[in-house]
Parts: structure tokens; C-alpha cells; sequence
């Protein structure tokens, strides 16, 4: 979905894409800075030609310079408001480069893979037509398209059975080859399963008519990939469109309530922490929460 706005809210956007390359800016001269108290320090040539060689990594990238031309010229900008952006961002600019797994492709998503300079962005897009028309337009974005098992009027009908398959109950819970549990997401990319994910935006897919797949498997893909994860840190968790009955509901049940640290507009922010090593967990229990 994309919205048809003024030119002031095009800058906000341009503006977002330039504080990432300023503050990227400022972080190399600081990093050279640091390096050039430790040349003179220690009296060493390394010091000074490590931190000029890491300095030139961190030169934009062609993504980055082309997401800030098509923004600034483009009357289409991004669903998502500013300060729902904001959210993502901040957390983007303190983990990237990082693994970003994002459902939906649309006229944001130049701006999400820019935003992760030198990280992976993946995007999954369960239609076919505008899956061909955005990557032709961005054939550098990497994309897969994707197909869902379920349909939005299954949703209540979802939320009972999962409660009595326990397939999916959080002691047991797994995606790929899962065929019992139908809120699993199975038979994506393998790089879906084989990667672990430091963000997840929830964007996609549809979730506006009784046929459209919705976002239940997804919402509940997300806290059994966050739940699994085996690196340190949160699995962070990006929900929009949580004004509707079905994102909201499916949320509370599998992202938590006290998992969420940020809200804005119609976007809810998750940071969810792994499951212990450790840990008991009743396997008989299908609550997440």
C-alpha cells in the first residue's frame, strides 16, 4: 500500500535517509579521531591505517544514495508514518549492519534495505503481480515470493485450534517442515529458516478481506523465531496496522504485552528475549505469554 502525500512529508523522508548517512558520518570521524589519539599515543602506522581502511568501509552505499534521489523526487513515500519510522530506525541505527527480515514489499522498501547498510535485508511478498513490478523496479532488492496456508477468516477458527495441536505449543514450537501447526510458516527460502533475525517487520501480508492470508502465521512465526533464537540479544519485532482487530489479538497472544517497549500510530515494537537454555517449560502449556 503506498500513500500519494505533500512535498513536506517527502523531506521528512529524505531527512530520515541523511540523518542515517550524517550519523554514520559523524560515528567514522569519531572512530578516526579515536584512532589518530592512539597513533600519536603509541607511536604505531597500524593504528592510523586500521581505522582510515574501517573509515572507507562505511562510505555509502549505492542503495543508500539511490533510496535519497528517489525519495526526494518521488511524489509516493512510505505507508508508514514518521514516527512509526522512527521507531525502526533507532534500532537500525544501533545494530546495523544486521539481519532484517521484512513481510511485505511495497514503496518503503528502498528505504528499509538502505537503512541496513552492509546487513541483510529479506523480503517476502505474497503477491505475484507486485512482486514482478517492485523487483523490476529495484531488482537489487532481495525479495522471494512467498504463499501463505491461511485466509483472515480462519483467524478465530486459528486461535482456538493451536491451543490443542501441540505442534505449536511454545515447548515444541518450530517452523520449517511443521506441517500440523497451520500458524507455522512452511515452505519459504531456506535463508528464512537458516538465519537468525535481529528485526522483524510485520507489514504484509494483506489482512483487509476475509479471503487475504492475514497475518496470524506471521505474527506467530515471529515469536517462535524470536523464542529460538541462539545468538545473545532480542529478537526485535515490528507490528503495524495493530488498529486492527485480528494484529492486535494475535499479538497479545504470541508477541506479549510485556514484551513491548514502543508504540506509535498504528505500530507496536516487541523486543523479545530467547528462551533459556535452561529453562523449564510445561510442555503440555500452549501460552506464550
Amino acid at each position: 500500500m503506498s500513500n500519494i502525500i505533500p512535498s513536506e512529508k517527502r523531506s521528512i523522508i529524505t531527512f530520515v535517509l541523511l540523518a542515517g548517512l550524517i550519523g554514520s558520518g559523524l560515528l567514522f570521524t569519531s572512530f578516526i579521531r579515536s584512532a589518530d589519539d592512539a597513533f600519536f599515543l603509541c607511536s604505531t602506522a597500524s593504528a592510523k591505517s586500521r581505522a582510515v581502511a574501517a573509515a572507507a568501509d562505511y562510505s555509502a552505499t549505492p542503495i543508500q544514495l539511490q533510496a535519497i534521489v528517489h525519495y526526494a523526487t518521488s511524489t509516493i513515500t512510505p505507508q508508514q508514518n514518521i514516527d512509526e519510522i522512527s521507531i525502526s530506525f533507532n534500532v537500525l541505527k544501533e545494530l546495523a549492519p544486521a539481519n532484517f527480515l521484512v513481510f511485505g514489499l511495497g514503496l518503503d522498501s528502498l528505504m528499509w534495505a538502505s537503512l541496513n547498510p552492509r546487513g541483510k535485508t529479506i523480503f517476502l511478498e505474497e503477491d505475484l503481480e507486485w512482486f514482478q513490478k517492485v523487483t523490476k523496479d529495484s531488482p537489487f532488492l532481495r525479495a522471494h515470493h512467498v504463499r501463505y496456508r491461511t485466509q483472515l477468516q480462519e483467524a478465530d477458527k486459528l486461535m482456538r485450534s493451536y491451543k490443542t495441536e501441540p505442534s505449536c505449543f511454545p515447548a515444541k514450537s518450530y517452523l520449517r517442515g511443521n506441517e500440523r501447526c497451520k500458524l507455522a510458516l512452511t515452505g519459504l527460502p531456506d535463508e528464512f529458516y537458516d538465519t537468525e533475525w535481529d528485526l522483524i517487520m510485520l507489514d504484509a501480508p494483506k489482512g483487509y478481506f476475509a479471503e487475504a492470508p492475514g497475518r496470524m502465521a506471521a505474527i506467530y512465526s515471529a515469536a517462535v523465531m524470536a523464542r529460538n533464537r541462539k545468538k545473545p540479544g532480542v529478537t526485535h519485532v515490528f507490528l503495524h496496522d495493530v488498529n486492527r482487530r485480528v494484529e492486535k489479538t494475535f499479538a497479545e497472544e504470541f508477541l506479549c504485552a510485556k514484551y513491548r517497549v514502543h508504540a506509535a500510530g498504528r505500530l507496536w515494537h516487541f523486543a523479545i528475549p530467547p528462551v533459556a537454555a535452561n529453562a523449564t517449560i510445561d510442555g503440555g502449556d500452549y501460552r506464550f505469554c
